[in-house]
């Protein structure tokens, strides 16, 4: 009987230092199993006096009762507990504070012209980077003959597409599946095998936007850039439209603003040319409306007062823990 006290107290010790359901495991095998500990005491039980047999046999019951609750007990306590928790940890010490990453400038541009279009009513739509000529360039009204059509111009793939060279092919996409009221603006990467250099990149941001309904007119473009501007470089900005020429607008300009030191080209714009409403299945004589867009990059540069163009794409982490 003294043997089985003892024997009691090896078990509650070593399940009382499991650390792991294989550990609880194994112990279990040890003393519960086939070869186990106690089986071969129970299977000794008839070699014993019968004047002791039943006491004997009392006890290995109430200690096989006792272990099969430890373990039961544990295992328990083990679900309860955080997966791969160490027992050793101490969750009153300091932790370690995590490196916190942060947007890029560019995501942070984009997130900020979009939430002013947003609170102007506009929805933000997404589109394809392979593009077909068609809406990249045939139904833009953007003629065979153009520069821009050219392979200096214009990266084309093996497959007979392109990479596009403008947003305004998502909204082509959306007038072709989508009838008037449409107010949407179009953010996203675009394409031109341009060289690199502090000004330029042959892979950019453009955000462009669409408003088309029947009575939309050339002021309610000049107010809504207004209102954007204004909120994007505060209320001192000002702002003036030079007549300029795009293949799918007309009227067409070219928006400069100004801070008191002379004036910079910041984006074009203009009513949609009627020959791209029937190229997507709009009648002209129904609606009208206003496209316009800007690159990113350069309202980003203008904003933080960056200077290269390249220092946004060299991922270099002194440069982007400023923003």
């Amino acid at each position: 009987m003294t043997d089985l006290h003892a024997l009691q107290e090896e078990i509650k010790s070593r399940v009382a230092e499991a650390c792991d359901v294989h550990s609880v495991e194994q112990i279990r095998i040890t003393y519960l199993g086939r070869k186990g500990t106690l089986t071969r005491l129970f299977q000794k039980l008839g070699s014993v006096k019968p004047a002791q047999r039943r006491e004997l046999g009392q006890a290995l019951n109430a200690l096989k009762s006792y272990s099969e609750s430890v373990l039961r007990d544990k295992l328990r306590d083990l679900a309860t507990e955080p997966e791969g928790l160490d027992p050793a940890f101490d969750p009153t010490l300091p932790g370690v504070r995590p490196c916190v990453g942060r947007l890029h400038p560019i995501t942070q541009t984009i997130r900020m012209i979009c939430d002013v279009f947003v609170r102007l009513g506009f929805e933000i739509v997404d589109g394809r980077e392979v593009e077909t000529e068609f809406h990249n360039f045939t139904a833009l009204n953007i003629p065979l003959d153009h520069p821009s059509r050219d392979a200096f111009d214009t990266f084309y793939t093996d497959t007979g597409g392109l990479l596009r060279s403008q947003t305004s092919t998502v909204q082509i996409r959306q007038m072709q599946k989508r009838k008037p009221p449409l107010r949407v603006i179009a953010p996203g990467k675009v394409f031109r095998p341009d060289a690199v250099d502090a000004s330029h990149s042959f892979m950019f941001h453009q955000i462009e936007g669409l408003m088309v309904d029947r009575d939309t007119t050339f002021s309610d473009l000049k107010g809504i850039l207004h209102v954007f501007l204004r909120k994007l470089f505060g209320k001192n900005i000002r702002m003036r439209y030079r007549p300029h020429f795009f293949p799918f607008t007309e009227p067409s300009v070219e928006v400069d603003v100004s801070w008191g030191k002379g004036w910079l080209e910041l984006l074009g714009a203009g009513q949609v040319d009627p020959a791209v409403f029937q190229a997507v299945g709009y009648d002209p004589r129904q609606v009208q409306g206003f496209a316009f867009g800007l690159g990113v990059e350069r309202i980003a540069m203008l904003k933080y007062g960056i200077k290269d163009i390249r220092l946004f794409f060299e991922n270099d982490l002194r440069f982007l823990r400023q923003f």
